[in-house]
């Protein structure tokens, strides 16, 4: 299985990163989504599982869950968009990846057999960092996780 991951697109969603995206089988969005038109496109690739970020202030995006859980082939992905905001232990919560934004720097860690995954930001340029989303592939019980850098 493949997962798409995505964040920080704040109201952007360049051609380059549905492009990057396709063939997922699911996409999580780890919030700044910036305009619902952006969980519409991605939408129509995949599957979609979407948190609200910082930006999200406007009346759609307040209506969006602050975290979210998916099961994924029989894996659990935890999804907050702010890392500092996590308050459990995912361990011993039986999750198999937590999928962070809000830095827009893209990072993979392993902690204690958990992935911290943060695909980096998809959308306007900040802090001179490169744009970037990301995938996952689940392959068996391994999951395999890497950053893609858009050509912008």
């Amino acid at each position: 299985m493949i997962i798409g991951v995505i964040s920080d697109t704040h109201g952007l969603l360049r051609p380059e990163a549905p492009t990057a995206l396709q063939g997922s089988d699911h996409i999580l969005h780890a919030g700044d989504v910036g305009d619902s038109r952006i969980i519409e496109e991605l939408g129509s690739i995949a599957p979609i599982t979407f948190i609200r970020g910082n930006i999200d202030t406007d009346a759609w995006g307040r209506s969006l869950p602050d975290v979210e859980m998916v099961e994924l082939s029989s894996k659990h992905f935890y999804i907050l968009h702010d890392l500092k905001t996590l308050d459990l232990n995912p361990r011993a919560a039986g999750i198999a990846a937590i999928v962070s934004g809000h830095s827009h720097q893209s990072k993979i860690e392993w902690r204690d057999g958990v992935l911290y995954f943060n695909p980096g930001s998809a959308g306007p340029h900040r802090f001179k960092l490169p744009i970037t989303v990301g995938r996952i592939v689940i392959d068996g019980d391994q999951l395999r996780p890497e950053i893609i850098e858009l050509s912008v």
